[in-house]
């Protein structure tokens, strides 16, 4: 009796289908958080100059980003601001750095 001829499988039977090579993307497994974009105001407006010159000379700690973040303003308005209090004499230096500028409430100490 002659031996069984046995079918080859075909190619693409015996390999599974590209499904982890090389060739493909990796996996992010960290998506990223992202922070929601704030819509500041860029100039003054009667309620909020007001509101500024009210309320900052109170705070313990006055940096621009302390004011931008409260008063809802751009970081270039809270630095003028903060000018505009210091030389009113509401508000004194503890630290001048190029970076990064910390004032405090004027006391009469």
């Amino acid at each position: 009796m002659a031996p069984k001829k046995v079918a080859k499988p075909t190619p693409s039977a015996s390999k599974p289908a590209k499904s982890g090579g090389g060739k493909q993307k990796k996996k992010k497994w960290s998506k990223g958080k992202q922070k929601e974009k704030v819509n500041n105001q860029v100039l003054f407006d009667q309620v909020g100059y007001e509101k500024m010159l009210s309320e900052v000379p109170k705070y313990k700690q006055i940096t621009p980003s302390v004011l931008s973040e409260r008063l809802r303003i751009n970081g270039s308005l809270a630095r003028r601001a903060i000018k505009d209090l210091l030389t009113r004499g509401s508000i004194r230096v503890v630290s001048a750095h190029a970076s990064q500028q910390i004032y405090t409430r004027a006391t009469n100490t």
